[in-house]
């Protein structure tokens, strides 16, 4: 079952990225012949990932497909440095807004990219340039014959994706990216459309190992960005995908460090076979949980046959339509964005909405790294200012006034302090009572610090109580 839902998507993953499909089978074998048998987490399946296709779209248009290999190697290293460090567990602490924006944001991405492909249309690469030529694009594909065709076979392959679901018990045991990918293939072939069709070839003649001479020339700052930008991401999928796949099941739990070991291990793996890089993958993996699967053999397994199909019946593949791979994608990158549920989020904590639209909103403006860092420091100046309990009120007794500071404070609470001290009175005698200053961060002590020499300065009387 874990193969069947597996094929599809590490030929449609393999496309999405820019890279032949060849890339994208390696990857899924590994994930299973390798990764699949390693200590970690029992039930998940590793792959390549509709959530890096952004990314590892970005490092082939930057470095070129032949330093892939020495990005996803690097990244790998990376990954089991992180493990063995016992950092696996730290990935789960990451705000929730942040992650749904990153993942509504590489849905969106992926979205404008493949929509392209339904009509066998070339897309213009940014999410933005996508999204702005998609009613010439939607043009061309209606009155063109050829666009029409593909479009045709795509929308098809997306109602099969969408209405699998109600078909009869018999046919749901077959997943619904294999339906719809076989039903297209079909329709092509018997109708004799003339569409786009996946290109694939043998291992042996795509694949290539990672050999010095492709990364010569390369800049290693660049090379080590994209290196460490991929593990952290990479990580972060396969740590969620662990949480979530530990709550379908009551099996064994998850040890995060040894898990992240094995997907760095797969990654470094991929790297020097010049593959598509790893995750956990949540689609297969609970397919796998939902087939009923109890050890690793399942994931094993999966990856042996894919190993089987790559190398006996290669050219079946070259029968599927590039729309009903398009189709396939376009249905995970829907599945992405509708997974952040807005409503609820808005419900909690209007805050947090808004980081996660500022995620979206940087993710495709810039990129996934920079969107995600700008998600991360909103996540961590909410986190600090939900942390302070500052209270500045002031009390007046005849001549004297007294401004009473307590509670802890960050810098994000500067603003409100300052305010407070400026909307003292001049000229009368003033107590400041700080109790408490250990709770008060630096930033905070030296504004009181400075407001206190300065009225010094001016020959005004000011009393301390408490701050040193």
């Amino acid at each position: 079952m874990v193969f069947l839902v597996a094929l599809p998507l590490c030929a449609g993953v393999a496309v999405a990225s820019g890279v032949p499909v060849e890339h994208g089978l390696v990857t899924g074998i590994v994930g299973g012949l390798l990764v699949g048998a390693l200590p970690g987490s029992a039930l998940q399946v590793s792959g390549p990932a509709a959530g890096l296709t952004v990314l590892v779209a970005d490092i082939v248009e930057a470095h070129g497909l032949r330093a892939l290999g020495a990005v996803v190697l690097l990244a790998g290293l990376v990954q089991v440095g992180l493990g063995l460090a016992r950092l696996g567990r730290w990935f789960r602490a990451v705000s929730t807004s942040v992650v749904q924006g990153m993942l509504a944001g590489i849905g969106l991405t992926l979205l404008l990219g493949q929509v392209y492909l339904l009509a066998d249309a070339t897309s213009h690469g940014r999410p933005l340039a996508n999204a702005a030529g998609l009613p010439a694009a939607a043009l061309d594909a209606l009155t063109s014959a050829a666009g029409a065709t593909a479009l045709a076979v795509g929308v098809g392959a997306l109602l099969v994706l969408r209405l699998w679901k109600h078909a009869p018990g018999a046919l749901r045991a077959v997943p619904a990216p294999l339906a719809a990918v076989l039903l297209s293939s079909a329709a092509v072939a018997v109708l004799g459309l003339d569409v786009h069709r996946v290109q694939v070839g043998a291992l042996v003649d795509v694949v290539q190992p990672l050999l010095p001479s492709a990364v010569q020339g390369l800049s290693l700052p660049a090379v080590l960005g994209s290196a460490v930008t991929l593990a952290l991401i990479a990580s972060a999928e396969s740590m969620f995908s662990a949480a979530a796949i530990d709550r379908m099941h009551t099996g064994e739990r998850t040890h995060y460090d040894r898990e992240l070991v094995a997907q760095g291990v797969g990654n470094t793996v991929c790297g020097l076979l010049g593959a598509l890089p790893m995750t956990a993958v949540i689609v297969r993996s609970s397919a796998n949980v939902h087939a009923g699967a109890r050890t690793r053999a399942s994931a094993v397994l999966h990856g042996g046959w894919l190993l089987v199909f790559a190398v006996a019946v290669p050219a079946l593949l070259g029968a599927v339509p590039m729309a009903a791979l398009a189709a396939v994608l376009v249905q995970a990158g829907w599945k992405l964005v509708t997974g952040v549920k807005v409503r609820a989020l808005w419900a909690e904590s209007r805050s947090e909405v808004l980081i996660t639209v500022s995620t979206v909103v940087a993710v495709l403006c810039l990129n996934l790294l920079e969107g995600v860092a700008i998600g991360l420091v909103l996540a961590l100046v909410k986190a600090a200012a939900q942390a302070t309990t500052l209270r500045a009120h002031v009390r007046e007794d005849g001549e004297d006034v007294h401004l009473h500071v307590e509670g802890s404070a960050t810098f994000v609470r500067l603003p409100q302090l300052n305010d407070t001290l400026e909307s003292l009175p001049a000229g009368r005698r003033l107590h400041l009572h700080v109790p408490e200053p250990h709770r008060l961060d630096r930033a905070c002590r030296e504004a009181l610090h400075s407001f206190v020499q300065q009225r010094g300065a001016r020959g005004e009387s000011v009393l301390v109580h408490g701050l040193a």
